[in-house]
């Protein structure tokens, strides 16, 4: 009868410890509201620029936006900066704004990684992680395509290449017409 006890104690006691490791583990990192999706409006937001200057995603209302989320510590993302340039000047003509979300590094380092690079096009400036956190992104890099009305035309996690980024961008823009 003693054993019974002592198991039946030890099986209460094991229940209660997994049920407070699972809401420890939920609170700390559980999601409180799900990841935006293909179709649902792009999280609004306003936040500094690598510039010092404060910007809001609804100044970019009425225009295609690629919101790529980024990290000089990121080798996929370094490689493929130059291409969003490069595709940041083909489509400005075209009302297509490109921006960069820095993932909470020092201004000196991405100043200094947009300057070796000739990066040209926005950076804002996630400090707080806010920005990344309403996004879900998770993994870097990754990008938002946003149609003008706001809504999120695609989403590509990882390295894109520039065929990929030109297709991606044509068929944004095809889709508005």
């Amino acid at each position: 009868m003693e054993k019974r006890r002592q198991w039946i104690q030890a099986a209460i006691l094991a229940a209660v410890l997994l049920a407070g490791a699972a809401a420890i583990g939920q609170a700390l990192f559980g999601q409180h509201s799900r990841a935006p999706r293909t179709g649902d409006p792009a999280p609004g937001f306003t936040v500094e620029g690598i510039d010092g200057k404060t910007y809001k995603l609804g100044q970019l209302a009425g225009k295609p936006v690629v919101l790529n989320f980024w990290g000089t510590f990121c080798t996929p993302c370094i490689e493929e900066m130059p291409l969003l340039q490069s595709q940041a000047d083909k489509w400005s003509q075209n009302g297509v704004s490109v921006v960069g979300i820095n993932l909470a590094e020092d201004d000196a380092t991405v100043q200094a990684f947009l300057d070796r690079h000739q990066i040209r096009f926005p950076v804002y400036m996630d400090r707080n992680e806010r920005i990344r956190k309403a996004y879900g992104v998770h993994q870097y890099p990754t990008t938002f395509f946003i149609r003008p009305d706001g809504a999120i035309y695609e989403i590509k996690i990882g390295k894109m290449d520039e065929s990929y980024m030109e297709n991606t961008i044509s068929a944004l823009l095809a889709h508005l017409n």
